[in-house]
């Protein structure tokens, strides 16, 4: 950890040829750029590439900190090089958020599954193999009811599916599918075809969870967005890739979802949502999943559809998806606290390692003070001869 400004280094997917002349200024990541320096940090852009990734290495372990706006699944590619270089680096004392092991926890769709039993969750269950895959699902889908079905790491939809029987008497028959991702039809197909199709989902460590579709996605998905443990702003939008098609109504592609609105922390008829997430739901997922609070990324979002309505008539709802890789845009509500918290972080780091500085030396000024406690010299006062 440097000695005053701390440097801190926003890394990003890009072309790896702008690495010494892009200005963050210029990128979508401007106004994140400028509150950090707001708060009296250094700051500069790390393009990645995995071309490049022992070049962005070297960076890395010349700052202080580094925040991470990389998707987990890319056009170019995936993290597989880029976790293990930010595990690396935040061995060496660079401060990561959010940090790849972290990520993991809380950042994958295995949170939904995890977490199934707090208040937040609903009927999930979790296929790890693909032979467990097609023993359990046609059971699942006997019970008549659609399912979505969502790949272990994945963002925009990709790997998302709502899947039902045609005929639930006869599950493993025909099924009616449609993917999340823009664009997409629903159709039918043999539950074989469909099988077959998500195979790709359970290479290396990969797995599916799977969720009861909620009727009330019609009416929109809440996004909170998190600093640390605390709500730092909300997004609403209508995310209708998976809306059924209309009664009567060929299969068509979904309409673009609706434009994401932008709140602030105090929006009013958010304020359980937010009570809830901050006294009840994230102390609680720390503990299910083992994770320190103080050490939540510095910012990431939940997103929570609309469960069924309670006896009261009030809203309830339904976790969807946690997003810690690569969050941006969010309200410029966020901008001040995002910042803040990095600074806070950077000191708390380098507050723990001078005192583990001081441990040490306390520790080796003692061994040194034994030492000569058993020297037999005149000058130490001991050992002396008969």
């Amino acid at each position: 950890m440097s000695e005053g400004k701390y440097r801190v280094a926003m890394m990003f997917a890009g072309d790896p040829s702008s690495r010494t002349t892009l200005k963050l200024e210029e990128t979508r990541l401007g106004d994140i750029a400028k509150a950090l320096r707001t708060v009296g940090l250094d700051v500069e852009a790390a393009v990645y590439a995995d071309e490049v990734a022992e070049e962005v290495r070297e960076q890395l372990l010349c700052v202080d900190g580094v925040l991470v706006w990389v998707d987990p699944v890319r056009k170019d590619g995936n993290r597989a090089k880029l976790d293990p270089l930010l595990r690396d680096v935040a061995s060496h004392g660079v401060f990561v958020s959010s940090h790849p092991d972290l990520i993991l926890k809380m950042g994958t769709k295995d949170v939904l599954y995890r977490t199934r039993n707090m208040s937040w969750g609903t009927d999930t269950r979790l296929y790890t193999t693909l032979e467990q895959f097609c023993r359990e699902l046609p059971q699942c889908l006997a019970e008549g009811k659609p399912r979505v079905l969502k790949q272990y790491r994945g963002n925009g939809g990709i790997g998302v599916w709502k899947v039902e029987a045609v005929d639930p008497r006869v599950p493993r028959a025909r099924v009616r599918v449609r993917h999340a991702l823009r664009g997409s039809q629903e159709y039918e197909e043999s539950l074989d075809e469909f099988v077959s199709r998500c195979s790709q989902y359970f290479q290396g460590d990969g797995r599916v969870i799977d969720q009861a579709y909620q009727p009330r996605l019609i009416d929109g998905i809440v996004r909170c967005y998190q600093v640390r443990d605390r709500v730092a702003g909300f997004g609403e939008q209508l995310v209708n890739a998976l809306y059924p098609a209309a009664p009567g109504a060929p299969p068509a592609d979904a309409p673009p979802p609706g434009p994401r609105l932008y709140y602030p922390p105090t929006r009013p008829d958010f304020q359980e949502l937010k009570n809830r997430l901050e006294s009840e739901w994230v102390p609680q997922m720390c503990r299910v999943l083992s994770i320190d609070p103080a050490e939540l990324p510095v910012i990431w979002d939940a997103d929570f559809m609309y469960g069924p309505k309670n006896a009261a008539g009030e809203d309830t709802y339904v976790l969807c998806e946690i997003n810690i890789s690569s969050v941006y845009p969010f309200p410029d509500e966020a901008l001040v606290p995002l910042a803040e918290e990095t600074l806070r972080r950077l000191r708390a780091r380098a507050g723990s390692e001078a005192r583990m500085r001081r441990g040490h030396a306390a520790v080796y000024g003692r061994e040194g003070q034994d030492r000569r406690g058993t020297d037999s010299s005149p000058a130490s006062g001991g050992g002396r001869g008969i």
